[in-house]
């Protein structure tokens, strides 16, 4: 059995930034601040991660509440601002999901960094949701090397039976999508749809490197090689 697991933002789509600003924008209500004091970086980091840094270089102090306080406020404000975004499911995304999904022998899951309501919101909103059962959100981890590893037991708790990571398949658009597919004996697909160019990704060693994901006969040779 082969697993497709797949990154969201800059991989399968654009929201517009509509996790972005939501995330700024519950940050600063939950930290009770007023600007960022440092630039916001997201691409290839997990919420939890994300939220500990931002806490950290305002010097506040980061306890379970506050991190609750925050999830509240972050998907209250994404869900109302994915429909208001000019968003798009990026290019070969439906086909490829569509002519997966359509196989006995492999298992569509996810492994992003965004918790798993938020990554719900975003798919639904965007009508692919339908094509996962299973996966690794930025719920818990911090590090998306642990992400990867709580998507791979994911799989196998949803499969039955233990998978073989050679099996694996992580399919993202930033150099940690490549670092944690590495992490857990995966194989990486780097995609250059998000904002690390084709130079940028190759200097990670990723095992597939392509423009986007239209490319299906190219993937499906690749992953049913």
């Amino acid at each position: 059995m082969k697993v497709c697991l797949f990154d969201i933002d800059g991989t399968l789509i654009n929201t517009g930034k509509a996790g972005k600003d939501a995330m700024v924008a519950a940050f600063l209500e939950a930290a009770e601040v007023t600007q960022l004091d440092h630039a916001l970086h997201l691409s290839g980091k997990t919420d939890r991660g994300i939220f500990g840094e931002l806490f950290d270089l305002h010097g506040k102090a980061l306890t379970e509440e506050n991190w609750q306080h925050f999830i509240e406020l972050y998907l209250a404000r994404l869900e109302k601002n994915l429909p208001q975004r000019q968003g798009l499911v990026l290019e070969g995304v439906v086909a490829l999901l569509a002519k997966l999904s359509q196989r006995d022998d492999v298992l569509l899951g996810l492994l992003t960094g965004n918790v798993e309501r938020g990554a719900n919101l975003k798919l639904i909103h965007y009508g692919i949701d339908h094509f996962f059962s299973f996966g690794g959100f930025g719920d818990l981890h911090p590090n998306r090397n642990d992400v990867a590893r709580a998507a791979l037991e994911a799989a196998e708790a949803y499969y039955g039976h233990p998978i073989s990571p050679r099996d694996v398949y992580v399919i993202g658009d930033t150099p940690n999508d490549i670092l944690c597919a590495q992490a857990i004996g995966a194989q990486s697909v780097a995609v250059a749809t998000g904002v690390f160019s084709i130079s940028e990704l190759s200097e990670y060693s990723p095992n597939l490197l392509i423009e986007n994901l239209a490319d299906l006969d190219g993937i499906s040779s690749f992953i049913f090689r």
